[in-house]
């Protein structure tokens, strides 16, 4: 860790600053892109992958962002970005945690860079991160060829100890002291990220979480 620097905020998006998960985005997606529904058919496909995307999810999160962002093959690059501010408005926007501006706010009036790090893809985040006032993030990106999703993901895939390994990368780019930097989030997956900073936080822990911030002594914080 650095010795010198400034500090960091650095948050999990999804379960940790707001509600939604990356199955409502695709849903929202399915509901409006020819493309991807081809209407009911389309959504009726998604619902059968869903046991599916759960178990993977469980098993590995890298593994589970690769197989779920397959449902985007085909999918025009233009149609995605152009439907993004109405995803922003209709289903992040709301689903934004009541403490989460209280939380934002107090990391900048300490003079804390704000950095989400997240697996939702970049193109569908973007009016969520202006309106929160975030400084800076990484987010998942697809492979377009000839203006057309091909299903794959960009590496680096953020989930898991990726995030903590770019965390680091960004510390040293930036000169962060992580040793003075938070670090927030829901999940167990994202344990890495937690245990490089000085100050790991637990926001809305799932069962695992909680555990191990107990243990551990760590901040717990709710923001419903």
């Amino acid at each position: 860790m650095k010795k010198n620097g400034t500090a960091a905020a650095f948050y999990d998006l999804e379960g940790t600053l707001v509600s939604t998960n990356l199955v409502h985005t695709l849903a929202f997606y399915s509901r409006r892109q020819q493309g991807l529904l081809n209407t009911l058919r389309k959504s009726a496909g998604t619902l059968a992958k869903l046991p599916a995307f759960g178990i993977t999810d469980l098993y590995s999160r890298n593994v589970f962002n690769e197989y779920f962002f397959r449902s985007y093959e085909g999918e025009s690059y233009d149609r995605l970005r152009y439907f993004s501010e109405e995803l922003f408005e209709e289903v992040l926007r709301p689903a934004i945690f009541d403490g989460t501006p209280e939380l934002i706010a107090q990391g900048k009036k300490l003079g804390q860079r704000q950095v989400v790090l997240t697996g939702a893809l970049d193109f569908t985040i973007n009016h969520l991160m202006e309106y929160l006032g975030i400084d800076d993030y990484v987010a998942n990106r697809l492979e377009f060829v000839n203006g057309y999703a091909t299903g794959r993901v960009m590496p680096p895939v953020m989930a898991s100890a990726t995030k903590a390994k770019w965390m680091r990368e960004y510390a040293e780019r930036e000169d962060i002291n992580l040793s003075d930097s938070y670090a927030y989030s829901d999940s167990i997956s994202d344990l890495p990220m937690l245990s490089i900073v000085g100050h790991p936080v637990a926001v809305n822990p799932d069962f695992r979480l909680r555990q191990t911030a107990i243990q551990h002594d760590w901040a717990i914080l709710n923001l419903k």
